[in-house]
């Protein structure tokens, strides 16, 4: 299995995950049409499926636009059928979705938004965490609370350490100066800045990284009470 990161409008992630075996993919999080096209077409890419992590436009932009041109498949949490355009198939909490081509876990992850989901490709340790977890940081709580939010990340946390986690959006510079300024003496944050800068300053993307890195570095994953978490996320906004 394949994954190609694509950049979308200022800083989104999107991503095509492709069966190499017959190089059928799914689309995560289309927050624009035009720049996973060209690379379809460049690569011969057959979409078969669009899954929508939550409703917000910059992860939806590109449904309608993919849909038409591929007539590929919709899928999103059920609590978000009225807001995802195009939804074809309704996915539960703790779902198994499983055909001849792909296989995941959909865990609902209220918190930035009411209706947000993480999906687990679990056979490869492949995590699209959305708008819940960054490299170094995590969402706004925009429609959930702190304590969904909070216990949101508790899911994560609980998967295999060597997961890789590939998030919606390009933050990790911004979440690496709050974090290194909150948890100054964090040996393992202070060898990250080095990598993380060499990839921002070729111009390459920081997704994705690896739930271990994000347990020793990520003070939100670090935070071991609600107190603490909405602290941070409060002091995060105004960073």
């Amino acid at each position: 299995m394949k994954v190609i990161t694509v950049n979308c409008l200022s800083d989104n992630f999107s991503y095509i995950v492709i069966n190499e075996k017959n190089n059928n993919a799914c689309v995560i999080d289309p927050g624009e049409a035009d720049p996973i096209i060209n690379i379809v077409k460049k690569n011969k890419i057959n979409i078969k499926y669009i899954l929508n992590t939550h409703h917000h436009e910059d992860h939806v932009g590109g449904n309608l636009e993919l849909k038409k041109k591929f007539n590929c498949n919709v899928l999103g949490f059920v609590d978000d059928k009225n807001y995802i355009p195009g939804i074809d198939t309704f996915l539960k909490d703790k779902e198994l979705y499983k055909d001849k081509d792909f296989e995941f876990m959909t865990y609902h992850t209220p918190g930035h938004t009411l209706g947000h989901v993480v999906f687990h490709f679990h056979k490869y340790n492949f995590l699209f965490s959305g708008d819940t977890l960054f490299s170094l940081g995590c969402g706004r709580i925009f429609e959930g609370t702190h304590d969904q939010m909070f216990n949101s990340l508790k899911i994560i946390k609980k998967l295999s350490k060597d997961t890789m986690i590939y998030f919606g959006h390009e933050y990790t510079k911004s979440n690496l100066n709050f974090c290194l300024f909150n948890d100054p003496n964090n040996i393992q944050l202070k060898n990250k800045v080095k990598k993380i800068y060499q990839l921002i300053d070729a111009g390459k993307p920081t997704t994705p990284t690896s739930l271990i890195d994000e347990l020793q570095t990520n003070i939100f994953l670090k935070s071991e009470n609600l107190e603490t978490f909405k602290k941070l996320r409060d002091l995060k906004d105004n960073f």
